[in-house]
């Protein structure tokens, strides 16, 4: 198994992995379970002997707060197979742990690791399962579940009673934020204020102390020694204090249900993924929660930066986090999948081509027979495929408007995809028409027999295979052709196998006349090519 399990914060992925965890062990293997965070892993180490504690499993922590001693014994038991569960951070990819009978890899939150780290979880991979976890994953992983290198299963059913988050996206404002913390205290409640400057800390705690007089702020940075953090951590939950200033350290494993104000200072400088996460530490019961991501006064966004806050508040309901994982990998593209680049285009063949010759592939070491395409010479008919400035500006419009066309292999998804553009951008012009009708023709040729269109300043000639001639009987086909071509004042010449069609007066229309063609040849119906 190499299974990407998709699901927001939540919605259960730990306790799947817990029961696939049960599993393994008791059909005596050995599981790793990887947290990115020391808190991630302190919490599920947590969350593993409660749940297990009803049955003989050996559960042990492996993180920088292990001291040396710890460590030592852990190592020992790992190889005598005296630990059946092994938690931890990236420590335990090192080269000194050895598993006696390492059954199954567990990967939580896999977006958080980098390229190093994966790179050493390839070395499990071939004689081990893997089941990977996350709300928002990165796009080349992503894209090798979509194009089904990777298993994926998605989990789409929010908790009961649970709300979206209400997201504002803003410059920084003291007014809104001094507006948002009574909001939240005048409910009983607690605010996060995320701020990654750990040397303006100070600074914050006093510009928020002078907005409210006498609030309790607290602090807590990843600088910190585990015994600060747990006691900091331990005020709050006790709400000794109101307010925690802190860094993305809260990004995983933080689990306080009564913090549902979230306020994010410079949300223009963490990844979508990242915002997505970060704004999944709010909302986690029944009251409506609150998130302000703010960017600096005056400060010019760019491009991508606009895109992922515009994203982060668009998609704001509930289970949203495949839809943010799918819109990032339209932002920064695939990402190379036998390489180490996470995101990003491959430029040097092409998104179109790459995919296709994964997905031939793929097909291939699955067993399904390919179908290779006969390029040798050009298929393509030569009509105006231009969509001008004047009818879409924006290149991302164009290229959907394209891919739409390009998947035209009917007559009613040409309708449906004619009034959709339409209603989107207004009348299409009549060159675009018949570029849809190119592109029919494009997809119905091969279906219909037709092996070839070779074109000429002068004519069009088409080129049928054998075995369907026959299977429709030459002379009747090329009787049914006749009385098109005579119809329509086409000037014609038939040969076997062919049909040559003089194009000097028909312009651009002749495409009208080749789709009439294979209509009443195929379809058997001269009344439709009266219609």
């Amino acid at each position: 198994m190499d299974m990407l399990l998709c699901g927001d914060v939540g919605y259960g992925k730990t306790e799947v992995a817990f029961r696939a965890i049960f599993k393994a062990i008791y059909s005596g293997k050995q599981v790793a379970y990887l947290c990115p965070t020391t808190i991630l892993s302190n919490q599920q180490y947590n969350s593993a002997i409660s749940r297990f504690r009803n049955f003989p499993v050996n559960i042990a922590l492996l993180n920088r707060f292990t001291t040396k001693k710890e460590v030592m014994k852990i190592l020992n038991d790992l190889k005598n197979n005296k630990i059946d569960l092994l938690i931890g951070t990236h420590r335990i990819l090192s080269k000194d742990i050895e598993f006696k009978d390492l059954g199954l890899l567990v990967i939580d939150e896999e977006q958080r690791f980098g390229v190093n780290q994966k790179e050493q979880i390839k070395k499990y991979k071939a004689n081990i399962d893997i089941l990977t976890l996350s709300a928002t994953p990165i796009p080349r992983t992503l894209q090798m579940s979509m194009v089904g290198i990777r298993d994926l299963a998605l989990i789409s059913t929010p908790p009961s009673n649970r709300y979206p988050i209400q997201t504002y996206v803003l410059e920084e404002n003291n007014y809104v934020i001094k507006d948002a913390i009574y909001k939240e205290l005048s409910r009983d409640g607690q605010v996060y204020i995320l701020c990654n400057k750990i040397n303006e800390f100070e600074d914050k705690i006093n510009e928020i102390k002078k907005l409210i007089p006498n609030i309790k702020v607290g602090y807590a940075h990843g600088k910190m020694n585990k015994t600060e953090i747990e006691d900091i951590m331990d005020k709050f939950v006790n709400r000794e204090f109101n307010v925690l200033l802190c860094t993305t350290i809260i990004e995983t494993g933080i689990d306080i249900p009564n913090v549902n104000t979230l306020i994010i200072v410079d949300a223009d400088k963490f990844g979508l993924s990242q915002l997505y996460q970060i704004r999944g530490r709010v909302g986690r019961t029944n009251r409506i929660a609150y998130a302000y991501l703010m960017y600096s006064k005056k400060k010019i966004l760019s491009e991508i930066a606009t895109k992922r806050l515009s994203s982060i508040k668009e998609f704001a309901q509930l289970g949203s986090g495949f839809s943010i994982a799918m819109r990032d990998l339209s932002i920064r593209g695939a990402g190379d999948i036998l390489g180490q680049e996470q995101s990003g285009f491959i430029d040097s063949v092409g998104i179109e081509l790459y995919t296709k010759m994964i997905n031939e592939e793929v097909n291939r070491l699955k067993g399904i027979e390919i179908v290779e395409e006969n390029d040798e010479e050009p298929n393509l008919l030569n009509v105006e495929t231009h969509i001008s400035d004047e009818y879409v500006k924006e290149d991302s419009l164009k290229i959907e408007i394209h891919k739409k066309i390009n998947e035209i292999d009917s007559y009613e998804k040409l309708n449906k995809i004619k009034s959709e553009i339409e209603d989107r951008f207004g009348k299409v012009s009549e060159n675009i028409i018949i570029y849809m009708h190119e592109e029919l023709f494009e997809n119905l040729k091969s279906k219909n027999g037709i092996e070839k269109v070779i074109q000429t300043d002068k004519s069009i000639e088409i080129v049928f295979n054998e075995k369907m001639t026959n299977e429709l009987h030459a002379d009747e086909l090329f009787v049914k052709a006749y009385k098109i071509c005579k119809d329509f004042k086409l000037s014609y010449s038939f040969k076997r196998l062919r049909i040559t069609l003089n194009i000097n007066n028909l312009e651009k229309h002749w495409i009208y006349y080749i789709l009439d063609l294979i209509k009443v040849i195929w379809q058997g119906n001269n009344n439709l090519y009266n219609t």
